[in-house]
């Protein structure tokens, strides 16, 4: 539970840094925020494994590149959901603040570890 909370968090995080640099993307409140977060990581744990596997010739195909549609999707699948409070204007935005959540997670979640522990890597020189 302690690592779903730190995900939801760090989603939160790259969905407040995309909606300060994407137009097109709008959060009116922290409630929104965090309601959008909570919605997008369970939407990704749910709905996109199944996207992925009947897409899976087009990503095939495009190399992966349709993996950043599918990602998209899923943004603006949460803002369709939660309407009054997070906001995508089409698809575009959504790519982007897609690709802004998973560059933010991916920096993030390297100090990160399976159970939700901030991890330090140490150095020693001999």
């Amino acid at each position: 539970m302690r690592g779903f909370v730190i995900r939801a968090a760090i989603v939160a995080l790259g969905l407040y840094v995309a909606s300060a640099i994407v137009p097109g993307v709008e959060i009116r409140s922290g409630g929104a925020l965090i309601a959008a977060a909570v919605l997008l990581a369970v939407v990704n744990a749910i709905l996109r494994p199944v996207l992925i596997l009947l897409t899976l010739p087009i990503t095939l195909l495009t190399l992966g590149l349709f993996l950043l549609v599918i990602n998209g999707l899923m943004i603006e699948l949460v803002s369709a959901l939660l309407p009054s409070g997070f906001h995508v204007a089409s698809l575009g935005p959504a790519i982007l603040a897609s690709i802004i959540v998973s560059i933010t997670g991916w920096l993030v979640n390297g100090f990160i570890g399976n159970d939700g522990r901030v991890e330090m890597i140490t150095v020693r020189r001999y």
